[in-house]
């Protein structure tokens, strides 16, 4: 099942559940990922608009590579594999360079990020795990050293945007690579 698309949104959700497989995979021949609940079906009027805000992320003031890095960061620290896999293949198809992809979870080690990818994925880290009291102001000055007020407001919205699809699809475990034909993230060469 789809949960999060960039770009211009293809079919009805009507017509993506009907059209996706069965929601399993072989993760395991004795334990199988199953889908919950298919909360598309369930909520379209909320998926709708939740995949329109994710849709005005997209036209925002951050640029493609920077929401992927978002993306996928977020994704591995809330243990979402439908998100992790689907932001993974987008990046490819988007240019990422595939050493940089293995590298998201140890930026703080790897020479492969600039500073201002380095503040983006440090934001993000801090408001997918929010700290008991807040925003420490030392990572707030180093974001604001990278970004403008817009940039800044219109990530913190990015972050916002994928907390929320992978909590879902944790909840309903929403098997990876389920939505991959439909989508062509298939062509990301990625198996």
């Amino acid at each position: 099942m789809f949960v999060h698309f960039r770009g211009a949104w293809p079919l009805a959700a009507a017509v993506i559940t009907a059209a996706l497989p069965p929601v399993r995979t072989h993760l395991d021949q004795e334990k199988a990922m199953t889908q919950r609940l298919n909360y598309i079906q369930q909520s379209p009027e909320l998926f709708k608009a939740y995949l329109n805000f994710s849709q005005a992320i997209d036209g925002g003031a951050i640029e493609r590579s920077l929401l992927d890095l978002v993306s996928i960061r977020a994704s591995q620290l809330n243990g979402c594999a439908f998100c992790l896999d689907m932001h993974v293949k987008e990046a490819k198809l988007h240019g990422e360079r595939e050493l940089r992809l293995y590298h998201v979870a140890i930026w703080r080690e790897s020479a492969l990020f600039s500073p201002r990818e380095r503040a983006v994925l440090e934001w993000t880290e801090t408001l997918t795990q929010l700290p008991p009291h807040g925003v420490p102001d030392d990572i707030y000055t180093r974001v604001r050293e990278q970004l403008s007020e817009k940039e800044l407001s219109d990530l913190t919205f990015a972050v916002m945007g994928i907390n929320g699809w992978n909590r879902a699809n944790v909840a309903f475990r929403t098997v990876p690579g389920s939505a991959d034909k439909m989508f062509g993230l298939d062509k990301a060469g990625l198996e």
